[in-house]
C-alpha cells in the first residue's frame, strides 16, 4: 500500500514543480487530486488491515482525505487564504491520524515507523502552513515539496516492507 500512495504523491509533486503557475487555485487543485486519490488508496488499504482499530484509522483517514479533496476541487477559486486553511486541517487531521495508527502498530504491525515518519512530517507540514506567512508561489512549492518528500519516502518504505518480508522468510 505505501507503494500505491507514493504515486500521487509524486504526480502532484512533478506536476507543481515543473508548473510555472503557483497560484492559489493551481494549489487547490493539486491539492483536490492529492487528497481525493490518497485517501481512495486508503479506503482500499484499510479493507487490507487486519487489525481492526489500524483498518478505522485508515478509514476515517481516508474519508477526510476524500472531503477535503472535494472541497479542494470545487471551490479553486477560494484563494491563498482558503488554500492556507484547507491544507493545514487536512495536514492535521491526517498527520494526527496517521501518528496516532503508528503509535498503536507498534509492536504489531512493521510499518509502524513509516506510519510514525509520514505522520510527523505531515503534523510538521500542518504547522508551517498554519503559522508561516505564505504567499501562493510559497505555499504551492512547499506543498509540492512535501508530496514529493512524502512519495519518496512511501515508496522506498513500501519497497523496503516487500524486500524485507522474503528476506525474513528465508532466515525462518
Amino acid at each position: 500500500m505505501p507503494v500505491v500512495r507514493a504515486v500521487p504523491a509524486v504526480a502532484v509533486g512533478l506536476a507543481i514543480t515543473f508548473l510555472a503557475d503557483h497560484s492559489a487555485r493551481i494549489g487547490l487543485l493539486m491539492l483536490g487530486a492529492f487528497a481525493v486519490l490518497t485517501g481512495a488508496v486508503l479506503v482500499w488499504g484499510a479493507f487490507r488491515q487486519d487489525d481492526r482499530v489500524l483498518r478505522t484509522i485508515s478509514l476515517i483517514q481516508g474519508v477526510v482525505s476524500i472531503v477535503v479533496g472535494i472541497v479542494a476541487l470545487i471551490v479553486n477559486g477560494g484563494g491563498i487564504g482558503f488554500f492556507l486553511f484547507l491544507f493545514s486541517v487536512f495536514a492535521a487531521v491526517t498527520g494526527f491520524l496517521e501518528l496516532y495508527a503508528g503509535l498503536r502498530a507498534k509492536g504489531r504491525n512493521p510499518a509502524y515507523r513509516d506510519l510514525l515518519a509520514v505522520g510527523g512530517f505531515t503534523a510538521i507540514a500542518a504547522l508551517v502552513f498554519l503559522l508561516a506567512p505564505l504567499d501562493s508561489v510559497q505555499a504551492v512549492g512547499l506543498f509540492g515539496a512535501y508530496a514529493i518528500m512524502v512519495g519518496i519516502f512511501l515508496a522506498i518504505a513500501g519497497l523496503s516492507l516487500k524486500w524485507a518480508a522474503p528476506a525474513a522468510e528465508s532466515k525462518g
